[in-house]
């Protein structure tokens, strides 16, 4: 999608839709038109063509006066400056369904007429917009199907702003975009059919996108390399499948040469059937969702690509498929970590747990400045939290502290919950180290109990994304969720 910044309403603008917003109790839009131009649109208030609900929308044709062919006026509620990132966001949506099947190409957005507490620049509205109204344009179409969809016809997004503010206005917009694009690839990945996305398809994925590109160095272990290591926990979870698990590494080096990496680790179960504790049938086929940890590592490495982010952000994704058969792993057995440490599997459906451990331990060689882990670990989370947020649980408050504020910034929210040392005796074991569950009580809690042994020597923060990565029914498809967050706080670190 092309992003224009202009300083007044566009002369001319053949096939483009003007978004006007009107307050909640007003009958005019909070932006000064031509006198013809305000006067039709007041008689279109007053006959109450408009609902005075936050969002509804209400499309003009040829409004006189106006050289667009459209306008979209959308009503506003009251701002509240604690969810004001959702606010705008839920705007962008109005705004996106307003215009689906309308044939508009251009869609003007008048930046001053936006609700923002003065906290939030309007460069800031410009990049959420945009991440929203970009994300909005996605269809899915990896697989071959005789009915195609129509493509999207939105192919611009001009913003209306102060003269002096359009490089930043510009700029943000554009990195709002190249979000979207990396929610795309996100998306993608999660709903490409489990026969397909399997981890060999992820590591050539990895290798073609380091290729070519002198600032990322890709490397992807196999089984062999594994087993050698002593990363016995990650290989009990593919031992019962013909596909072979993968380690992949992207490492991207855009910052100071010496600078300690960002390291962000996917949990990458390509399908997970439960193993021998096999789940059931019911919406299994959502299992090929289980690797949206993955999914989302994939999409943050290309958006840093894409925006030749300075930092140095390491993406590392544990790939494997959760199969049953005669060599799958029993309820009972015991593996030794590449810590060290031994787990009794208890469930071979807590196998998330057993990849991202050895994970975990493996990128103490990078020397993180920080570690964070992403995956759909826990059907407790959805329990806790729902589908609105991701849990957040990590060793270093200042770290969760910044992914929560990154999450209110962006509109993809996460929420804390605790990792106290009360919650680590769930997991105790009579035959090993640890056990791999701790009972029904704080399962995402207790999951997370069991991931924090293996990140003691580096600040970390796991995410749940369980509840957020995808959606079910009508609607089902991954949703690139938690790229947005993950980026607005990466874009954070910069310095």
């Amino acid at each position: 999608m092309d992003i224009a910044v202009v300083n007044k309403l566009p002369t001319r603008a053949a096939n483009a839709a003007l978004v006007l917003c009107v307050a909640e109790k007003k009958n005019s839009p909070q932006y000064s038109l031509p006198a013809e131009a305000a006067s039709a649109i007041t008689r279109a208030l007053k006959r109450g063509d408009l609902p005075k609900t936050a969002n509804k929308t209400l499309v003009l044709h040829d409004v006189p006066g106006l050289s667009v062919p459209r306008v979209v006026l959308q009503r506003t509620g009251k701002l509240r400056k604690d969810r004001a990132s959702a606010t705008i966001t839920e705007q962008a949506l109005g705004i996106s369904d307003a215009l689906k099947n309308t044939g508009c190409d251009n869609v003007i957005i008048v930046l001053e007429a936006i609700d923002h507490p003065s906290t939030m620049t309007a460069a800031a509205v410009a990049q959420l917009m945009a991440t929203v109204i970009a994300a909005e344009q996605y269809q899915f179409t990896e697989h071959p199907r005789q009915e195609k969809s129509a493509p999207s016809a939105l192919k611009t997004l001009t913003f209306v702003a102060d003269k002096k503010l359009t490089t930043g206005v510009k700029r943000s917009a554009a990195r709002g975009v190249a979000i979207a694009d990396g929610m795309a690839l996100t998306k993608n990945l999660g709903n490409l059919a489990p026969n397909i996305c399997t981890p060999d398809y992820l590591g050539k994925l990895a290798r073609k996108m380091g290729k070519g590109d002198t600032k990322m160095k890709v490397s992807v272990l196999d089984e062999a390399r594994m087993e050698k290591l002593g990363m016995h926990a990650f290989l009990s979870v593919s031992r019962g499948s013909r596909q072979p698990a993968r380690l992949i590494a992207m490492d991207y080096r855009g910052g100071k040469k010496n600078a300690k990496p960002i390291v962000l680790v996917g949990k990458g179960v390509t399908f997970d059937t439960g193993g021998i504790s096999i789940k059931p049938s019911a919406a299994m086929d959502e299992m090929k969702y289980d690797m949206c940890g993955a999914a989302t590592v994939f999409g943050v490495m290309k958006v840093c690509q894409a925006l030749q982010l300075e930092l140095n952000v390491i993406g590392v994704v544990a790939a494997a498929e959760n199969m049953p058969d005669g060599e799958a792993s029993r309820p009972g057995d015991v593996v030794t970590t590449l810590s060290g440490q031994s787990v009794e599997i208890l469930n071979t459906d807590a196998e998330g747990r057993l990849v991202l451990c050895d994970t975990l331990t493996w990128v103490e060689q990078f020397k993180p400045k920080a570690v964070v882990d992403m995956a759909t670990l826990t059907g407790a989370c959805i329990v806790a939290l729902g589908h609105v947020c991701s849990a957040v649980l990590g060793n270093d408050d200042d770290l969760v502290d910044e992914l929560y504020a990154a999450g209110q910034a962006s509109a993809d929210t996460t929420w804390p919950m605790p990792l106290w040392q009360d919650y680590q005796s769930q997991l105790d074991s009579n035959f090993a180290d640890m056990a791999n569950i701790g009972g029904a009580p704080a399962g995402t809690i207790t999951a997370a109990c069991f991931l924090s042994r293996f990140a003691e020597n580096y600040p970390w923060a796991h995410l749940d994304i369980a509840g957020i990565a995808w959606k079910s029914g009508a609607n089902k498809g991954a949703t690139g969720r938690p790229v947005p967050m993950l980026m607005h706080w990466l874009m954070s670190q910069v310095r």
